[in-house]
This record gives C-alpha cells, structure tokens and sequence, in this order.
C-alpha cells in the first residue's frame, strides 16, 4: 500500500483576494485560446465552429449555466484572430456584452436560435440564418473557402451548413487536443474543486447510517457543494447494498442498512472544472468479502498510479487491470467504465481515456501537464457487494500527483458498532 498522498497543488480558496496569487484568469483565457488556435493549424481548420457547451466555456469564457447544457442553442465561432464570436440565448448576448466588455461587443456576442432542438419547426428558417451569419462571419474573417471544424450539432444545422457551401469537417478531435494540456491556472482550479468534495466526504463519512436513503447522500452532497461555492452539481452516484454490484450508475431511494457496503461518486463544477472523485465505505460494520473487495481494487489503483510517468503511455496503465472476465463481465465493452480512466477538466470525459476497450491498440502518451481520473471496481465474494475507488491525478515531470485527499488507504467504516 503506497503512503497517503499529501497536498502537493494549491487549492487556495474560493475567494479571490489581493494579498495572495491566486488564479489569473487573463492568463488561463489567453492560453485556452492559444490551444486553440495551436489546433487549428495543427489540423488544417479556417474555423472551429463549437455547439459542445464545454468547448464554449473553454474558447469564450460564457456561461448560461447548466440549463444550457448541451441544447445547441448557443454556439461559438473560432478563427485564427481577434475575440471569438458568441451566438447565445436571447438576452444572454446581451449580458456578456455587460459582464464581459473587454472581450464582448456587439460585432461578437450576438443572439442566436436554432429551433431548441426541434420545438421551433425547420420552416422558421433557423437553421438557415444560423448558417448564412455563419458564412458571413466566416468571409469577414478571410476563411470561407477553408475546412470547418464542427464539433457537434443537429442534423438540419450540418444541413444548413453544408447548403450554405461551407467545408465541413470534424472539430472535435482538435478541441479534445486543446484541452488535453492544463496551465497552472487550470490545475488550481481542478484542485479547488477537489478539495470541496474532500470536505464533503467528511460530511457523508459523518452522516452514513441505518435508514438514510441514498438519496439522502445526495441531498447532503448537493448542499454543502453549493454551499462552498460550486457551479452546480452535475450527478452524485449513491450506491449501497445489493445495488453495487453490478454497478448501476444511478442512486435510488433504498434505505442504507447495517453492514452494507456503499460507494459514492461526486461530480461538480467549479469556475467550469470538475471533479470526478469516488470513495468506498462501510456502514456500521465491515465483513472480510468487503475488506477484500476494497484492498483488491486499492491494489489496481495504486498499480495504475505507478505507470502515470511522463513519456509512458494509457496501454502502461491498462496492462496492470484485468481482463473483463475476471472480474465477471463478458467483455471490455460490457466492463467498460468500472476499471476506467478519463482526462477531467471544463468536461468530464476529455484525453486521455484509459481503458482496455480502447488503450491497448490505441495508447495515448502520458504527457507533463495532464489532469487525468483512475477509477477501479471490484465486486466483493458476498454477490452483492462491490467497492469502487477513484483518484484525479495532475502528471509532472517528477510524477503523478494525486488531488483527491479524502483518506482511501483501507476501507473505513462509519459509525462502527
């Protein structure tokens, strides 16, 4: 068992102040969108045209908050020069315009609609205006004639765009590119957000008993995250009893009972970064199946956490878990997502992905300056019962070190009888 980490990040705070250097937020702008713009010409783009509310964040510094999550109703356009351009929700265009005037005016926060998904009918004409301020911004900018690189959108969008005459091209790949490397700015606030959920572990540690309902957990959870300062919380995982195993990935209103196993997954923004942070316990006692389970996948862990160097690869890290079938799933694809790992930063899921599905034929390398989550699972002797452990991790050049400070050296038990 390798000795508890220790805070080797800074997570200074929530508040911002004048007495202390805390995150610079012209800096973190000015490189996100240098990455950018890196990938642009890395991938041979005129434009990067972005519907994905994470890349809006990364590229715009924008925000509606998380009812705009993914509808496609607001969307940015990157090129080579001068500030991005931001079509946005009705009066929302407005706001940035107030909120932000050094970067946004009338020339680039504009408002925008597509049709919310459908609800407004294609005879509108939506999608083609939508389109047709696209080519013009796009003629403005000296690269009509050039590859765009979208990321994702609706149908009758790529349609739009496509009559309209523009290149399109897949923008993804160059925004996951971008966002793979984090400046110190971003590791801050990766760490700041961890340390929140730190704070809340202890809370559940604290509160874990006989006839408080998952559901209860994340209750709790979601109350004490706003009350630090988060964004909002995009999903806690609340698992305990017969329902870990196999792992449904979504709470229920069961009642935790004496002697169950329970595991917690706690995913929020803060300032647009998240967390993805597991930790496993025992409720009022603990039988040796769940003692085994929690010491076989902190085990994986931490054989997992040995390859995160500098120049090795995701198929390093993915060698050391086993195979589907040895922990009772038919395949990698039925298995995928319980010995897991995913880059963290404005998304959940960005560079690397580390999993046997995907690492081994394809490995990405493990470069200074990733942020990246490792998650293992294993499903306890008893049939019922499983434990799941999860550690962000910042790669340096003298080695992973981990952010998720919440004690997970040894299963711990909650009001132990």
């Amino acid at each position: 068992m390798r000795d508890f980490p220790v805070a080797t990040t800074p997570a200074p705070g929530t508040m911002s102040v004048d007495w202390e250097e805390r995150v610079n937020w012209e800096r973190l702008r000015s490189y996100r969108l240098a990455r950018v713009r890196e990938q642009l010409d890395a991938h041979n783009l005129g434009a990067l045209l972005l519907f994905e509310t994470s890349n809006i964040r990364y590229t715009t510094s924008t925000t509606i908050g998380y009812w705009a999550f993914n509808k496609g109703e607001r969307w940015a356009l990157v090129t080579r020069e001068g500030q991005p351009k931001i079509w946005d929700f009705g009066s929302a265009a407005k706001a940035h315009r107030l909120q932000l005037p050094s970067l946004y005016d009338a020339t680039n926060s504009l408002a925008g609609n597509t049709g919310l998904q459908g609800a407004i009918g294609p005879n509108s004409g939506l999608h083609e205006r939508a389109a047709t301020e696209i080519a013009a911004a796009l003629r403005e900018a000296g690269v009509e004639g050039e590859p765009l690189g979208v990321d994702m959108a609706e149908t009758g969008v790529f349609m739009a765009l496509q009559a309209e005459g523009l290149n399109v091209t897949d923008g993804q790949q160059a925004m996951m590119m971008a966002r793979e490397i984090k400046n110190q700015d971003e590791i801050m606030l990766l760490t700041q957000a961890c340390a929140m959920v730190d704070g809340v572990y202890q809370d559940i540690f604290e509160y874990l008993k006989p006839g408080v309902r998952e559901s209860d957990v994340v209750a709790l959870a979601h109350a004490r995250l706003f009350e630090m300062g988060s964004e909002f919380v995009e999903a806690i995982n609340s698992i305990a009893g017969e329902r870990c195993s196999p792992h449904p990935h979504v709470f229920s209103d069961r009642l935790i009972r004496p002697g169950d196993q329970a595991y917690f997954d706690i995913i929020h923004v803060y300032n647009g970064y998240r967390t993805c942070y597991y930790r496993t316990f025992a409720v009022g006692r603990a039988s040796q199946a769940h003692r085994d389970a929690f010491k076989q996948s902190r085990e994986w862990m931490d054989a997992a956490i040995d390859q995160v160097q500098v120049g090795k690869t995701t198929a390093d890290i993915a060698r050391v878990w086993p195979e589907a079938h040895e922990f009772g799933f038919e395949d990698e694809m039925d298995a995928f997502g319980l010995q897991f790992g995913h880059g963290v930063g404005v998304g959940l899921h960005e560079r690397p992905i580390v999993s046997r599905l995907n690492s081994l034929d394809d490995p990405v390398e493990i470069k200074e300056g990733m942020v990246f989550a490792l998650e293992t699972y294993a499903p306890a002797k008893d049939g019922r019962s499983a434990a799941r452990i999860e550690e962000e991790i910042v790669v340096t050049s003298d080695g992973p070190k981990i952010i998720t400070l919440f004690p997970c050296e040894e299963l711990m038990v909650a009001n132990e009888y």
